[in-house]
């Protein structure tokens, strides 16, 4: 019959077939290294102004050689403020010390109640960065949720962690993650 070829599958010898399995193995080995690559986020290149009106590209903080905590935050947002307070009070600056870490608090108020900020971020003597990200444009393009969201990038600006909503006591948990970056236990 003229389709008897059409069920006929190939046959190997045992030197075709090693090369075959090899070959199947490097397109998959190839696949997953490509796979993995394409998942590995960093920073947007995205230009914020912080408190004081200066421009500052939100990428830069992916080439900075630290470790780095991105806060999504609103003024308000009580549990927000509340995961500032508390790693700024408490915990930044023996990570600082310790780990290298920078606080990059990222305020996602609308224009209307962005002019809230700087006298909020002023009272609280914070000394971090803090963006105003009165569109959303970096919350979008990093796909958060809603506030409080916390980004994690390891030292080479790999988005390593993220983290939505807070409770007392979370940054214990940041912080085990913080250690295992820099390699400390």
């Amino acid at each position: 019959m003229m389709y008897d070829n059409l069920l006929k599958f190939p046959t190997f010898d045992s030197a075709n077939s090693t090369n075959m399995k090899n070959i199947i193995l490097s397109i998959f080995l190839l696949s997953s290294i490509i796979s993995i690559a394409q998942n590995t986020q960093t920073m947007p290149e995205i230009v914020l102004k912080d408190v004081n009106g200066k421009n500052k590209n939100a990428g830069d903080y992916s080439k900075n050689g630290k470790i780095t905590i991105i806060s999504f935050w609103a003024t308000w947002c009580t549990p927000c403020k509340k995961e500032l307070v508390n790693i700024n009070d408490n915990m930044l600056d023996d990570w600082k010390t310790k780990y290298g870490v920078e606080l990059v608090a990222v305020s996602t108020d609308n224009s209307k109640n962005a002019l809230k900020v700087k006298p909020y971020v002023d009272g609280m003597g914070w000394s971090f960065d803090c963006l105003l990200d009165v569109n959303e444009d970096l919350k979008r393009a990093l796909n958060a949720p809603i506030v409080p969201y916390t980004v994690l990038l390891d030292r080479s600006g790999n988005i390593v962690y993220t983290h939505v909503g807070y409770m007392e006591g979370d940054e214990f948990m940041l912080e085990e993650k913080i250690k295992a970056i820099a390699g400390k236990k």
